[in-house]
């Protein structure tokens, strides 16, 4: 529950407001920023999803089967495409809006690679935090080695936690982890708006 992947963009923010030249914003500025995320990245895909998880009647375990998952990816993915659009409406700055668009174009990715195959979406997350502290090491010119390690360690705890409650095999996990963090190099590098 701690490593759920919807908290990893709110996080991803923190860390940018505070370890990052965006510390200097305005107080109220960020609070906005991270209350909009939180909004759209959290609040209410866990809302609409856990609402239609009850109209089917399934349980949490239900609902991890593989075709049972695209209307919760499309929830979810609907829900960042809406905050990207509020964000670029308001001309927040591209490195925080990377960070969404890394946690989208996970999910889109994790999405059709589930209409075959099911893909570990916690530990694809975990690696998205670990491709998003690799291109965010380059633009801002810091040592990302023990942070590295520091998110390593905790995907391997959060891929051996999906294996112990038998969400996931080893190659979903795996797999997962580089989608996640080929998808955050991409979004980070590549893809401006």
């Amino acid at each position: 529950m701690l490593f759920t992947p919807f908290y990893l963009p709110l996080l991803g923010l923190i860390v940018l407001f505070t370890f990052s030249y965006l510390s200097i914003l305005p107080w109220p500025f960020k609070l906005q920023v991270l209350a909009t995320v939180y909004l759209f990245t959290i609040l209410l895909p866990t809302l609409f999803i856990h609402f239609y998880r009850r109209y089917q009647g399934w349980n949490l375990i239900e609902l991890g089967h593989r075709e049972r998952r695209m209307v919760p990816y499309f929830i979810s993915i609907f829900c960042y495409i809406a905050c990207i659009y509020l964000m670029e409406l308001n001309h927040i700055p591209y490195f925080m809006v990377s960070i969404l668009i890394a946690a989208l174009l996970i999910q889109l990715t994790c999405a059709m690679i589930n209409v075959w195959w099911k893909v570990s979406t916690h530990t694809a997350a975990i690696g998205g935090v670990a491709g998003a502290l690799f291109a965010f090491a380059n633009y801002f010119l810091f040592n990302p080695v023990w942070w590295l390690c520091l998110v390593i360690v905790l995907a391997g705890v959060l891929g051996t936690a999906r294996m112990i409650l038998r969400q996931h095999t080893l190659s979903q996990v795996v797999s997962g982890f580089f989608v996640g963090f080929l998808c955050a190099v991409i979004a980070i590098f590549y893809i401006r708006i």
